[in-house]
């Protein structure tokens, strides 16, 4: 199925207290740039993603963005320092029989220390994390995907269409090239008749001027390759795929056939018909660029 570089996709997951938001964002790249673009704290997974998202996507500037909530209450823990606990409960005891002070609970005092319990991170569990974010992945890829293959879909039959128009250019500009030699012949004979009135013709000189004009300005070569070019072309937009460069080599190939016919041609209409074959490889040129 073709493929367009353009597209947009979102995914959601949330289970064992995270929460991952996904968006895959795309446009045009002649080659395959992914960036992924996370959270610090997760920047571990950068690699798995891209080689996750690298068996859909092939070529275009895409961006993916990872956003991420914890809601987990186990990611923190409180931890007690007995010692330095141990050591200002017996100075504040020291304090109190010496002084004879009464008052605050001890407990109330102790736990005014900052070193007394600290707050600390809970290593994450990256297996889990991942888990959790595949299935928000999974689904922005694949809305990505849906959006590029309609997109791409749309721009096949558009394309297959302008082949035709090709098709029927390159059949008149074949009729009107193979007459070009009798109408070079006739206007050759009208000439010679007006300048040259009781002087004899010489047929065998100007048979031999006549093929060598129509030798010099044949373009069957031409033709044939585009009917070629134009069958490939169409042959690769039914196939499907990841073809954009094919193609693009392609419409390098008619436009360069175009020319060489359009210079050749010797004649005013095929030359106009060549220009006119450009005018429409020029558009499927333009379509092409979007094609992954």
């Amino acid at each position: 199925m073709i493929r367009s570089m353009t597209g947009f996709g979102k995914g959601e997951n949330e289970a064992e207290g995270y929460k991952f938001t996904v968006e895959i964002k795309a446009v045009n790249h002649r080659y395959n740039d992914i960036s992924v673009k996370l959270p610090k704290l997760m920047n571990r997974f950068e690699d798995s993603v891209r080689k996750y998202v690298s068996k859909e996507i092939f070529r275009g500037k895409t961006d993916i963005y990872i956003n991420f909530e914890n809601f987990s209450q186990k990611d923190t823990i409180v931890k007690l320092n007995e010692n330095i606990a141990d050591n200002v409960i017996n100075n504040l005891n020291i304090l109190k029989n010496k002084y004879n002070i009464n008052g605050d609970s001890i407990l109330e005092i102790v736990a005014k220390f900052p070193d007394v319990m600290t707050i600390e991170k809970v290593d994450e569990n990256d297996e889990l994390m991942y888990n959790v974010l595949l299935p928000a992945l999974d689904a922005a890829l694949k809305q990505f995907v849906a959006m590029r293959e309609k997109e791409g879909e749309a721009l096949k039959i558009d394309i297959l269409k302008k082949c035709a128009v090709l098709k029927n250019i390159t059949d008149d500009m074949s009729k009107k090239a193979n007459s070009v030699p009798e109408e070079y012949r006739k206007k050759l004979m009208e000439r010679i008749d007006s300048l040259l009135e009781e002087v004899p013709i010489d047929e065998q000189r100007l048979s031999q001027e006549v093929l060598l004009f129509a030798d010099k300005c044949c373009i069957d070569e031409e033709i044939t390759r585009l009917y070629s070019h134009i069958s490939q072309l169409e042959d690769i937009l039914e196939k499907g795929g990841s073809v954009g460069r094919k193609l693009d080599f392609l419409v390098q190939e008619l436009n360069r056939e175009a020319n060489t016919s359009a210079s050749k041609a010797g004649d005013i209409d095929v030359t106009q018909a060549a220009i006119e074959l450009k005018s429409e490889i020029e558009k499927i040129r333009e379509q092409i660029q979007n094609i992954e």
